[in-house]
């Protein structure tokens, strides 16, 4: 069974490892024996039960299109709404949280992320306890499953601290330290962000895990390189620019991963870019429900609620004439004389090279590594922001870039990041807010969404209920 969801003080209430999934989800991953209920005095006895607990997790986020990470209810759903990627068409009566996004009016009742993050969370903090305690894992599979909790970890409070700001940081599964907290100030969740990256770059090699084996070809697993990829985009949070490039550079360098001169290939799974990907569960007429949710195919968006939205015609018109993103990335369905674009990068592909949910891949590492240069005063030149701007430029079918100034170069990267990483996990919205570009967007976006700007909206409530249940915790500015 799954943990239903609970506030945070009884979520952490005991060490309840049937957060894993039922036999009924047994062919979620295919990437390891299946997985069937584990209670906690079985769940870390041996490699096959431990490795259950982190790949149950996997399966359980991609088995239906009602998580964080893919889907109507996604960060990439959600965000790319709020931003000025997608319009919604979908009347509110029919998914409010859809339109409090598109319009950046939240709702305080409403827990949008909260409950699947602490959830989550939950799993690897049980998962680092229970390996590090257990006597009966071998050390390659200890060091693995010890790597992936920590990155894990670290990458869901990554999109904790963007999307609620101050959090929680809860390192135990001990309910009495747990029901307690305070929120903790994003600087110092970020430092745990990176000691966690940092830890798991040391523990998980290079190969891929499958099972309880190393050495596969699908990185349905994060590895090392998954880890350095991380780090690289905390650090460019974090605005520690050598830091950024060195990590990326670290990825880049790595030799494992290389462009797709194919853009259509990109989002497969046996992309050469692809550093982690979430596997595919239980695919039917889809191999992904960002493709499924995103997709138009039969009617107009808005008509049905499993195609709500469409790209916002600005965003289009935003791309360079040539861009082969365009033409690849983004398609057409046409309906009563009315042309309406989607996101095309999941394209239900279910021939010979099926899809897969990329969440980090090589080309994000050349931006990363593009911008720290540029904020760094390495502009042009070998080895430079403009080398690693002109690697993305030409992929896409674009020349060289003639940003010659760090300015220049700066709304260069900003402009490659908007049209290569458009509708994945949030990217355009968390751009606009590190960037300090929100506030003058979207004060003139909002108002055309049926919105009001508030600056505070750049960041969600607190969950009512949470704040009702632990005083410590307090409402971010602006939500009453």
């Amino acid at each position: 069974m799954t943990l239903s969801y609970k506030p945070l003080r009884s979520l952490y209430a005991g060490l309840a490892l049937g957060l894993l999934m039922t036999a009924g989800c047994k062919k979620a991953l295919d990437i390891d024996p299946p997985s069937t209920q584990i209670v906690s005095s079985q769940a870390f006895v041996n490699d096959m039960s431990a490795t259950s607990v982190m790949t149950g997790m996997y399966s359980n986020m991609m088995s239906g299109a009602q998580n964080f990470v893919s889907g109507n209810r996604s960060i990439t759903a959600r965000e790319s709404l709020a931003a000025d990627e997608l319009v919604n068409y979908l009347p509110a009566s029919q998914d409010a949280t859809l339109q409090e996004f598109y319009t950046n009016t939240y709702n305080i009742a409403n827990p949008y992320f909260w409950n699947e993050f602490y959830q989550r969370i939950y799993t690897c903090n049980a998962t680092i306890e229970g390996v590090t305690a257990s006597t009966g894992i071998s050390d390659a599979v200890r060091a693995q499953l010890l790597g992936e909790a920590k990155f894990f970890r670290a990458f869901i409070y990554f999109y904790a601290v963007n999307t609620y700001g101050d959090v929680p940081l809860a390192l135990t599964t001990d309910y009495r330290t747990n029901n307690t907290l305070s929120r903790t100030p994003k600087a110092r969740v970020y430092e745990q962000i990176v000691a966690d990256l940092k830890d798991a770059e040391a523990l998980m090699g290079n190969d891929y895990f499958k099972g309880t084996t190393a050495g596969t070809t699908e990185r349905a697993r994060p590895n090392k390189a998954a880890a350095s990829a991380l780090l690289a985009r905390a650090y460019l949070y974090m605005e520690q620019w050598a830091n950024a490039e060195a990590a990326a550079t670290s990825v880049i360098n790595n030799g494992t991963y290389s462009l797709e001169t194919d853009l259509n290939r990109v989002f497969t799974n046996t992309s050469k870019e692809a550093i982690w990907y979430l596997q595919t569960v239980l695919a039917t007429n889809y191999s992904t429900y960002d493709g499924q949710y995103f997709m138009l195919t039969r009617v107009a968006p808005g008509t049905s609620a499993q195609s709500p939205v469409a790209i916002r015609l600005s965003f289009f018109d935003s791309f360079e004439q040539g861009d082969a993103r365009r033409t690849n990335w983004i398609d057409t369905f046409t309906i009563n004389n009315t042309d309406y674009y989607f996101p095309f990068k999941y394209q239900k592909n279910l021939s010979t090279t099926p899809e897969a949910l990329l969440v980090l891949r090589l080309a994000e590492q050349y931006l990363i590594r593009a911008e720290a240069r540029a904020k760094q005063g390495n502009v042009t030149g070998a080895n430079s922001a403009a080398s690693d701007i002109n690697v993305i430029r030409k992929r896409a079918g674009l020349g060289d870039t003639q940003a010659a100034n760090e300015p220049d170069m700066l709304k260069v990267v900003a402009a490659e990041r908007r049209s290569e990483l458009f509708a994945e996990w949030g990217h355009r919205w968390f751009d606009l807010i590190r960037t300090d570009k929100a506030d003058a967007i979207m004060s003139v976006l909002t108002p055309l969404k049926g919105g009001v700007w508030n600056s505070n909206y750049k960041i969600l409530p607190i969950p009512y209920s949470e704040t009702q249940i632990n005083t410590n915790l307090k409402q971010n500015p602006g939500y009453n």
